[in-house]
């Protein structure tokens, strides 16, 4: 994979600029969905214990053909197994599930402060990626004071920190802060859900301006504000659109006109990270 199209983390990994989620994406039917985006060029596959998802990914992984080394998998706590012993066990339990000697990535996949755990778990994946079984750890869906606390506690800084990001909650002062700790940011559910933010004028504009798809112009502002979408589809023609990004540049106000499109309701399921419970 050609190094523009790649992220360097804070620890000196690489992971690829654009991932597939693999949210709802299960069985047999889900390996051949996950092979379709292998074939179309996919290298980053993000799933979660949460998901039920590993089993597939790890199972297109060996029927592509693909060698192991080039891929970068990702999957994430629940955050049922926050304790320190409870995270190293699942830890390998999902290197069970999906067949691997070890994963690129591994993520808390909620701070869940209520229970205040986060510490304990953060400090797990200190252990598991000193033990091999993880190469880059991070987090997902935490704020700067999650982030504060475990830096402070452990001394150690996430690789990325996975959150929710699409042109309704563009999440500016928290991206800065990610950038501003050397960490990563991935973003989930990166269009949004549903059409709506896909059929914005603004978007549709840009989209015959630059002779793309709406889908494709949201994950180019993403690329621009250097922030890693993990985008979910089982279209092949959609996951390859997905990746052909690379060929054209928004200005910088294209990029403003659709950061602009900020909604003060805009958070999906309205998912507060300092007020989440996961269930279980």
């Amino acid at each position: 994979m050609n190094l523009d199209r790649l992220y360097e983390l804070n620890d000196g990994h690489l992971l690829p600029k654009v991932g597939l989620g693999t949210y709802q994406i299960r069985g047999y039917q889900g390996v051949d969905q996950i092979l379709s985006s292998i074939q179309s060029g996919y290298r980053l596959l993000d799933t979660s214990t949460n998901y039920d998802s590993e089993g597939a990914v790890g199972e297109a992984i060996r029927r592509s053909g693909v060698p192991r080394s080039e891929f970068y998998v990702t999957t994430k706590l629940p955050g049922q197994y926050h304790h320190f012993d409870d995270a190293l066990q699942i830890i390998e339990e999902s290197l069970l599930r999906l067949g691997l000697d070890y994963l690129d990535l591994y993520l808390i996949h909620w701070p869940l402060p209520k229970r205040d755990t986060y510490v304990e778990a953060w400090q797990a994946l200190i252990e598991a990626k000193k033990r091999g079984l993880v190469r880059s750890i991070g987090v997902s869906n935490f704020e700067k004071e999650h982030l504060d606390k475990i830096i402070a506690i452990t001394g150690v800084t996430p690789a990325v920190n996975q959150n929710e990001i699409h042109p309704y909650w563009p999440q500016e002062s928290l991206v800065a802060t990610n950038q501003e700790y050397g960490i990563v940011t991935e973003a989930w559910s990166p269009l949004g859900r549903g059409s709506s933010e896909l059929s914005e004028p603004v978007i549709v504009n840009l989209a015959e301006k630059y002779g793309k798809d709406t889908g494709q112009i949201i994950l180019k502002w993403h690329l621009q504000r250097h922030i890693l979408p993990v985008v979910r589809t089982i279209s092949p023609q959609h996951q390859r659109n997905n990746l052909d990004i690379f060929d054209f540049t928004l200005t910088e106000d294209e990029v403003s006109q659709i950061t602009n499109l900020e909604r003060a309701d805009g958070r999906i399921d309205d998912q507060d990270p300092k007020e989440y419970e996961e269930f279980g």
